[in-house]
C-alpha cells in the first residue's frame, strides 16, 4: 500500500495528471472535489478520452475522465478479502479510507507484492 498517495482534484486538466503520473510512476490517482474522494482516475482512463474527437488535455479536466465512486476499503480490511474483491471486479486499486479521509491506495502491485512475499515465505519453510 502506499501511504498517503498523490491525489489530484478534478478540476485540474488531464494535462496535469497525466504529467503527474508519469513523474511518480503510477497508475492511478484519487480524485478530490473540495477535500473529499469522488472517484479515481487511472491512466487507461485518460488514455480512452484522448482518443474522442476534440479533446485536448490542456483544457480537458479530470471531471470528465475519472470513475466516479472507486472501490475503498478500511486500513484494517482483510488483505485476502480485499485482493479477492479486486480480482472478481477487475478493479485496477482499492483506496483506503479512515474517517473519510484518503490514507492510501492499494494496487495490482501492491497484490503483487504481497504474493511474492507469501510465496518466498512459504518455499522457505
Amino acid at each position: 500500500m502506499t501511504y498517503v498517495p498523490k491525489s489530484i482534484g478534478n478540476d485540474q486538466t488531464l494535462e496535469k495528471a497525466l504529467e503527474l503520473m508519469q513523474e511518480l510512476k503510477i497508475r492511478h490517482l484519487p480524485v478530490l472535489k473540495a477535500g473529499s474522494l469522488v472517484g479515481i482516475l487511472s491512466d487507461r482512463d485518460v488514455n480512452l478520452v484522448m482518443t474522442f474527437k476534440d479533446v485536448d488535455p490542456k483544457t480537458e479536466t479530470v471531471e470528465e475522465a475519472y470513475s466516479p465512486d472507486p472501490y475503498s476499503v478500511s486500513p484494517n480490511a482483510p488483505l485476502d478479502e480485499v485482493v479477492t474483491e479486486m480480482a472478481e471486479k477487475k478493479y485496477g486499486c482499492a483506496v483506503v479510507m479512515d474517517n473519510h479521509k484518503l490514507v492510501g491506495i492499494f494496487t495490482e502491485i501492491d497484490a503483487f507484492r504481497a504474493l511474492a512475499d507469501l510465496l518466498h515465505t512459504r518455499l522457505k519453510n
